[in-house]
C-alpha cells in the first residue's frame, strides 16, 4: 500500500487537492493519504496534521511579521513527514510554505510532485531553477506556463484547468432567489476573497458602490470558514450575503467585482463580466511593485496575454473608479462584448482537459518507475 503526503495551504488549493485525491483513490483504492489542509481534503479522507487555516497569511508585510508563526508551523510538517515517511510527496500552489518543504523531502530522497507550480514568471522568476533543483514532477494549470519554464530547461506537464472540472460538475440551483430571498432585479455579485486580510481590505470598498446602481441588488459570495461578523459591513448596507453559493451566484450574475485570484478565472469562465480589485498595505504594495515582472495581476489577462478585464489595483480601486467601470459593463454594450470574446479566447487557450485525473495519471505511472 502506498502512502502520499499532500499539503495545500488555502482554500482553493484545498479544492483542488481533494479533487485530486479523489482521481488518485479511484485509480488506485489503497493509497493512504495525510498532509496539511482543510475541509475538503478532510472530506475526502485525509489525515490532517495540520489545518491550513492556522498558517495561512498574505501580503509580503504579513508574511514577515507572522514569519513565527510560519516556521512553527514549517517545523511541524518536517517532523510529521518525517515519522510518516511517505512514498510520496504532493505539493499544491502554495509557494513560499511548499518550497521550503519541497527542499527537504528532496533531502531527505522523497520524490516531490508539485501540482499548480509558484508563480515565479511573476517575479524572480530564476526561482525557476530553485524548483527544477527540488522538484521530480511539476503539474501546470496555466496555458503559458511550459512555454516560460522552458526556457531553464525544465519540461513541464501542462494538465489542463482545475477549475473547469468543478464547473463541469456544477448544477444550477433551480430556485436560487428564492432560497436566498432575493428580487429578480439584476445581480451585482460581490467576490471579496476567501481569507480574512482581503475581506477586511476589500469589503468596504465594494459596500460603498450600493447607492450608486440603486437598480441592481448586490450579493456578497461568503465562505464559512471564517466567522460571519467578518461580512459586517455587508450586511449594516443591507446587502444579502449567501455562503458556499459562488457558482450559482455567477451563473446568475449580471456583473461582478472580483478580488484578484482563483475567482477571476471562475468568473470569466462562466461569462460574468467584471471588474478585478486588489489593495493591500503600502508596505506590501511597494515591495510588490518593485519585484513584479508581468504586465497584469488577474488570470484572464494573464491567460489572453492582453486586458480582456480592466484591474483596479491598490490607488486605482477607487469607489468612483469601481462606478465608472461598473456603468461601461451596463450602458457600453461594445465594451462588454470585447470582454466576452476575450472569455472565449481564454476558454480555447485552457482547453478541455480533466486536470486532476491527468494528474493522478501521471503521479502513479511515476510512483511505478
Amino acid at each position: 500500500m502506498s502512502s502520499i503526503y499532500i499539503i495545500s495551504g488555502e482554500r482553493s488549493g484545498d479544492l483542488h487537492a481533494s479533487n485530486l485525491v479523489l482521481s488518485l483513490r479511484m485509480l488506485n483504492p489503497e493509497l493512504r493519504f495525510r498532509g496539511m489542509g482543510g475541509n475538503y481534503s478532510q472530506e475526502v479522507g485525509v489525515d490532517l496534521a495540520v489545518d491550513y487555516s492556522e498558517v495561512a497569511l498574505m501580503g509580503f508585510l504579513e508574511v514577515v511579521l507572522g514569519f513565527r508563526k510560519v516556521l512553527k508551523y514549517l517545523k511541524l510538517v518536517k517532523e510529521d513527514i518525517q515519522a510518516y515517511q511517505p512514498d510520496a510527496l504532493i505539493l499544491v500552489d502554495y509557494g513560499g510554505f511548499n518550497m521550503k518543504i519541497a527542499a527537504f523531502a528532496k533531502e531527505k530522497g522523497i520524490p516531490v510532485h508539485y501540482y499548480i507550480p509558484p508563480k515565479v514568471w511573476a517575479w524572480n522568476q530564476k526561482r525557476a531553477l530553485n524548483l527544477k533543483k527540488i522538484t521530480d514532477q511539476i503539474y501546470s494549470i496555466l496555458p503559458f506556463e511550459p512555454e516560460f519554464f522552458s526556457k531553464y530547461d525544465m519540461k513541464v506537464n501542462y494538465v489542463g484547468n482545475p477549475l473547469l472540472d468543478e464547473i463541469r460538475k456544477f448544477k444550477p440551483h433551480d430556485f436560487f432567489f428564492q432560497k436566498n430571498e432575493l428580487n429578480y432585479q439584476p445581480i451585482i455579485a460581490l467576490l471579496p476573497g476567501s481569507r480574512k486580510q482581503e475581506i477586511l481590505s476589500m469589503l468596504n470598498r465594494m459596500v460603498s458602490l450600493v447607492k450608486e446602481f440603486p437598480n441592481a441588488q448586490f450579493v456578497v459570495a461568503g465562505v464559512d470558514s471564517l466567522p460571519e461578523a467578518i461580512y459586517a459591513p455587508a450586511k449594516a448596507a443591507g446587502i444579502k450575503l449567501v455562503f458556499n453559493q459562488t457558482y450559482d451566484l455567477l451563473s446568475h450574475a449580471t456583473a461582478a467585482v472580483v478580488t484578484s485570484g482563483t475567482a477571476t478565472l471562475e468568473t470569466a469562465l462562466f461569462r460574468v463580466p467584471q471588474i478585478v480589485v486588489y489593495r493591500t498595505s503600502a508596505i506590501s504594495y511597494r515591495i510588490a511593485k518593485g519585484l513584479i515582472r508581468v504586465p497584469f495581476i488577474s488570470l484572464p489577462n494573464l491567460i489572453a496575454e492582453k486586458e480582456v478585464v480592466k484591474e483596479l489595483i491598490q490607488d486605482d480601486f477607487s469607489v468612483e473608479n469601481l462606478k465608472m467601470e461598473l456603468q461601461k459593463i451596463f450602458t457600453n454594450v461594445v465594451y462588454k462584448g470585447e470582454m466576452l470574446q476575450g472569455y472565449d479566447l481564454i476558454r480555447k487557450k485552457i482547453g478541455e482537459e480533466s486536470a486532476s485525473e491527468k494528474t493522478a495519471k501521471l503521479i502513479l505511472e511515476s510512483l511505478k518507475k
